[in-house]
């Protein structure tokens, strides 16, 4: 399977797995890399030395390319892009922040910048700031939304109209049959986040593993809006910001009930009930906890299926 995206990353598929916080370490990152997919590690939940000391691992794990998705509201983010420089880091996917600020920086150390997007308008400036890619995300997906509510498949045809650069869809995408999907709508490859995020090398608690082969349609929601788009499982925690919203609450109050590491509390720590549990609607076809290597495996296969099938249609 060659085209645009495996050329860009030297890669075996056009399948890249998501930078997702306290899920995407580097035992993950490898697996998927070995597997034949682009493993990034997520950037985003990790102090700078732990980022390093994933970096460095994740390089006597696997000799195939690997990346680091950097959130770049870091607040530490100068410290962290130095260090992809020092270690030698050939990918960066960057999101949550002006492509424009760190590009060039990036692109003078011959770094490969891929940005996520999730509408038309940001595809374009992305583009204008000299990225090699952009990853465009829907409604769909778990963890931060774009404030946009456009879904993946709505999405990737409209900003493939107005860039020439690469295209990769994610958010919904967990099976071969969305992977295909998306390409037929104009996708060059895909990122996927939450079926790898239920993985044996996930570094996400059992607990949270085993919740996202539980959620079934209609068990996540977007909500915290006024903060940061993000979708949530329907626990306790999501109970209580939506009896907070009935009282009209200012943002300082949705803060003051957010605190500090809810996502940590929940996704790394298997608090189920307090914890902030962010997956994708793509949960409720989750059915099982697997290697990585056995997912993209299966997600190949039934890609090749569906294309066959299609073609016989």
């Amino acid at each position: 399977m060659t085209n645009k995206i495996t050329k860009l990353f030297n890669i075996q598929y056009p399948i890249i797995q998501g930078g997702m916080i306290w899920v995407s370490g580097w035992r993950l990152a490898s697996a998927v890399s070995n597997a034949g997919g682009l493993g990034l590690i997520g950037s985003g939940s990790m102090y700078p030395e732990v980022l390093r000391e994933h970096i460095q691992k994740c390089k006597k794990a696997t000799d195939k390319p690997f990346g680091v998705n950097v959130p770049m509201l870091y607040p530490q983010i100068e410290e962290i892009m130095n260090i992809l420089v020092e270690e030698g880091v050939k990918i960066v996917f960057t999101s949550a922040g002006n492509p424009k600020t760190w590009t060039s920086f990036l692109k003078e150390k011959d770094i490969t910048v891929v940005h996520v997007v999730s509408s038309v308008k940001f595809a374009k400036k992305a583009e204008e700031a000299g990225v090699d890619a952009v990853v465009c995300e829907g409604f769909e997906a778990g963890g931060h939304n774009g404030r946009e509510e456009t879904t993946t498949f709505t999405l990737i045809p409209m900003v493939k109209e107005q860039v020439k650069i690469p295209v990769i869809a994610a958010g919904g995408i967990g099976t071969g049959r969305g992977m295909l999907a998306a390409m037929v709508l104009g996708a060059d490859g895909v990122q996927i986040g939450s079926r790898f995020a239920a993985t044996v090398e996930s570094s996400a608690h059992d607990n949270f593993k085993q919740t996202i082969v539980n959620v079934k349609d209609g068990d996540t929601h977007v909500t915290l809006k006024e903060l940061a788009p993000v979708r949530l499982v329907k626990n306790q925690f999501y109970n209580e910001v939506q009896a907070l919203y009935k009282q009209n609450p200012t943002v300082e109050q949705l803060k003051e009930l957010l605190g500090r590491a809810r996502a940590k509390k929940g996704i790394f720590e298997g608090d189920l009930d307090n914890g902030e549990l962010e997956i994708g609607q793509i949960a409720g076809l989750i059915h099982d906890i697997k290697p990585a290597k056995a997912i993209l495996e299966e997600i190949v296969k039934e890609f090749n299926e569906a294309k066959t099938t299609l073609q016989e249609l």
